[in-house]
């Protein structure tokens, strides 16, 4: 397994960064990041994750130790394969992705070319349990105060029980995640999927 790679940039393409090590070009699928410290000419170090079939090798770059981490959190989701993996964080930096996950915002998955609405939920409702809420939401957003255990449980059903295991899962409390589903039902969530993004879109 090539982890990480370190050389000079002796070319760029719309979607590669070819970096000679020792004599040998290594052509590379970057993520915005990475392209970003990519200029040709000069000394580049990224860290890699190798893609091996039967018809050859792919080589996929990022900037940081965080940034693979969170590519291959989401080549995890299905339907996101390797290559749709890199398309999609060569067209959002990490945080515009992790934001997009965190505020349930498919539109702004919708600007990357190929990728479709089905998809782009599935990557929020199946990533949602994998990247953390220090991951996702930077700052603290104000509490409201918390309910006793007698609003708390008179009002919640099956489905709302569910979405609270939803967000928690993500590092909210409880009493911000019931805070946030009241918000979703007002706004017209009725199924567990649609409480679930509708509370992350006002969290």
């Amino acid at each position: 397994m090539i982890a990480y790679v370190r050389g000079r940039v002796l070319t760029t393409t719309a979607e590669t960064v070819i970096v000679d090590i020792g004599g040998i070009g290594y052509e590379i699928y970057c993520s915005k990041g990475a392209f970003a410290k990519a200029t040709v000419g000069e000394t580049v170090e990224l860290y890699t994750h190798l893609q091996v079939k039967e018809d050859g090798m792919t080589l996929f770059g990022f900037a940081t130790p965080d940034e693979k981490e969170l590519y291959l959190k989401l080549i995890s989701v299905s339907d996101v394969g390797p290559k749709k993996g890199i398309t999609i964080l060569a067209c959002l930096s990490m945080d515009d992705f992790v934001t997009a996950v965190a505020t349930a915002d498919t539109k702004r998955l919708l600007t990357i070319k190929g990728l479709g609405k089905k998809t782009a939920e599935k990557i929020i409702l199946e990533l949602h349990g994998k990247i953390s809420a220090a991951e996702l939401i930077e700052g603290d957003a104000p509490v409201a105060p918390a309910p006793t255990k007698t609003q708390d449980s008179a009002k919640l059903s099956k489905d709302d029980e569910l979405a609270i295991s939803a967000l928690t899962g993500l590092g909210f409390t409880r009493t911000e995640s019931v805070q946030a589903i009241k918000r979703a039902k007002d706004r017209g969530a009725t199924t567990t999927e649609e409480i679930v993004l509708t509370a992350l879109q006002g969290l």
